[in-house]
């Protein structure tokens, strides 16, 4: 063990300050960003920080126990616009950079979200959900416990889309777009359709405002998202998209003829790679401008202390002649750049995790905030003339990293039986011993189309810490290695990328001498844990396993799930009135008489992706089957227990998972 460092627990990831939303002033000269800490009381809380570019001083702006965040400048650097809970709600309030306190803008009743400035400064816009034909003003914040109990009331379900992981029960409120004026103190209400409206950016001249939505008669049936405009006086809207598809991070260039945005038209259901467009705003011509790249727009690096974080969209240079975006390729994401050619550039890639950036037009710089497997994440400054080159700029975790043993992962690859070439990664004990043998487990991601890769992993670095050697790879169905790879696993489930995490198993046997081979466990979250119930009933190889947010019945999980009824059908090619018994198939619960593998079982009470009737199930069935099973549930978790649940919680669910396999892997 190195001199005088302590080996990583489960309550560490309490001490981490998680940077994010990095945003630049107007004038390039600084920029202010969000810092995540965990309180003593076990809270989040979120404080906004402004760093000088000049003389590098670092200054907290914000300092209420609450979250801040969504943080922007007003176009003369003067104001600064964010959302904050420090009244009980997430609302809208206004900073004035050169001091004083914060000054609460909205006080709706559902709260309000997403603010953006119009480029005169005369406006703020955003988005809130408000009751329909409610007006936008009329109904406050509750203050109190008591006023908040008495707006319970029992809901009426006739649409299909009533649910949802992150926000539970769907209430009747649908977010709409609301316009602050700040010189007269007065709300518009833009928008009115008994939808979600997400507000992308607003037009150069002030007259538009860009956002996503579904506004036709069946979008309770489509899964899809366009993006129109709304005019700002006359309140009429525009359809800007016509093919069927998910479209959304949309951004003006500066002259406003043209807009740049992300999305897709479902050629391969939920495994279609994002893509980049342009459309010319004048001729109403949309490009797409990676389509020849076969490299998904955006970030699918899948972590656990990012805490949730929105992938970034598109930025534009101030000529409009290039494009600017994070880009996902081999367990890695870097920033690229584009012309309205189609021309790829690589503007910053080094085998690690770019997890934010912000650009400054004036001064042609970016900011980039990095993750490694052994930091959580700082900021960086990188300049057009120093392309190579970073300059660091923040250390927000330096003396809790120099006090803690972390492993770096060592890169393999696996040849799989039918060629396929599977990307990997190991992780030593952190108090590795040359001569010693040391358990190992698999961790299997979810999605099933993220990715793992070169980011920090709270969860991998503690069983290392632990003395486990942690293996874990991107088997086919996973971004960053192209079209054809990542939509391989639909209508396979448990087939081929089943067989490549076995043969990574084999080829790490093979190459590292230190693993027991008769020592060996696995684990993953979401569709993670469906693959954990679907190896512990195929193969006896591994002595213990722990299953989180799991799929055990796609029998169940097509009606419960608040994706169930579209991605059942996306994923494995049939509905559940079309081919019950091939789900039963698919089902890992199917094969619960196999399982001699001792299986512990973790779910939230209020995971509605993968609800916890998938876990109980399970339990019940294993447990009359006097198979070896324990069952933990989570109060009040969702399924992002393991990202972005209750601190607690989540150290709850890292001592079980060690507890586990410490009970059945060592001796």
């Amino acid at each position: 063990m190195t001199h005088n460092k302590r080996l990583l627990t489960a309550e560490d990831f309490t001490q981490l300050s998680i940077h994010s939303n990095p945003v630049f002033t107007p004038d390039g000269k600084g920029y202010a960003f969000s810092s995540t800490t965990i309180n003593e009381k076990f809270d989040y809380v979120s404080h906004i920080y402004y760093h000088s570019l000049k003389d590098l001083t670092l200054r907290q702006w914000t300092f209420q126990h609450a979250k801040d965040s969504h943080l922007k400048f007003s176009p003369d650097g003067k104001k600064l616009v964010f959302q904050s809970t420090r009244s009980g709600r997430t609302q809208i309030w206004l900073l004035h950079t050169d001091g004083g306190e914060a000054r609460q803008i909205t006080t709706f009743k559902h709260g309000a979200m997403n603010p953006h400035w119009s480029k005169d400064g005369q406006y703020i816009f955003f988005n809130a959900p408000l009751e329909k034909d409610a007006d936008v003003t009329s109904q406050k914040e509750p203050k109190t416990d008591e006023e908040k109990a008495k707006e319970k009331q029992p809901l009426i379900v006739n649409k299909l889309k009533y649910k949802s992981d992150a926000e539970g029960l769907h209430d009747e409120t649908r977010i709409q777009i609301v316009m602050y004026d700040l010189k007269h103190d007065t709300f518009t209400q833009l928008t009115s359709a008994h939808v979600h409206h997400n507000l992308e950016d607003i037009s150069p001249d002030g007259n538009y405002v860009l956002f996503s939505a579904n506004l036709n008669e069946d979008q309770d049936f489509e899964p899809f998202s366009y993006l129109y405009t709304v005019h700002t006086k006359m309140k009429t809207i525009t359809k800007l998209t016509r093919e069927n598809g998910i479209f959304n991070q949309a951004k003006y260039s500066p002259s406003g003829k043209y807009i740049a945005y992300m999305g897709h038209c479902l050629q391969y259901k939920g495994s279609t790679l994002t893509k980049l467009y342009i459309l010319n705003v004048e001729t109403n011509k949309h490009t797409c401008l990676s389509c020849t790249w076969d490299m998904l727009v955006g970030d699918a690096m899948i972590g656990d202390t990012r805490l949730g974080t929105a992938n970034i969209g598109p930025s534009w240079s101030a000529d409009e002649q290039m494009i600017y975006f994070i880009g996902t390729k081999n367990g890695a994401t870097g920033l690229f750049a584009t012309n309205c050619n189609g021309q790829l550039q690589t503007l910053y890639e080094n085998n690690n995790h770019v997890f934010d950036f912000t650009y400054n037009q004036s001064t042609q710089s970016f900011i980039l905030g990095i993750s490694t497997p052994t930091n959580p994440g700082d900021f960086y400054l990188l300049t057009s003339n120093e392309t190579s080159q970073l300059k660091r700029l923040t250390y927000a975790n330096e003396t809790f990293l120099q006090n803690i043993v972390l492993s770096e992962p060592e890169e393999f690859n696996v040849q799989t039986d039918d060629d396929w070439n599977i990307q990997g990664w190991l992780m030593r004990p952190a108090n590795f011993e040359t001569g010693k043998k040391y358990p190992l487990i698999l961790e299997i991601h979810g999605g099933p189309h993220m990715m793992y890769g070169q980011t920090y992993f709270h969860e991998m670095q503690l069983l290392a810490a632990k003395g486990y050697v942690v293996l874990y790879t991107n088997p086919r169905g996973s971004h960053g290695y192209g079209q054809t790879f990542v939509d391989a696993v639909r209508g396979d489930y448990g087939g081929k990328d089943y067989s490549d995490l076995m043969k990574a198993v084999d080829v790490a046997l093979e190459t590292f001498s230190f693993i027991d081979e008769n020592r060996l466990g696995v684990t993953g979250g979401s569709y993670g844990g469906f693959m954990t119930n679907w190896i512990v009933g195929h193969t006896d190889r591994f002595k213990a396993a722990v299953t989180q947010r799991s799929i055990s019945n796609w029998l169940s999980f097509y009606g419960v799930s608040d994706i169930g009824y579209f991605f059942t059908d996306w994923e494995l090619g049939t509905q559940l009135l079309e081919d019950p018994k091939q789900l039963w198939d698919f089902s890992p619960l199917k094969y619960a008489e196999n399982v001699e593998t001792p299986l512990l079982i973790l779910h939230g009470e209020l995971d509605y992706r993968c609800p916890i009737e998938q876990a109980e199930q399970l339990f019940i069935t294993l447990k009359t089957l006097r198979k070896e099973v324990e069952f933990v549930r989570f109060p009040e978790a969702n399924h992002e227990l393991s990202r972005s649940g209750h601190p607690k919680m989540r150290i709850e669910r890292l001592k079980h998972i060690c507890r586990w396999f410490d009970q059945y892997l060592s001796y």
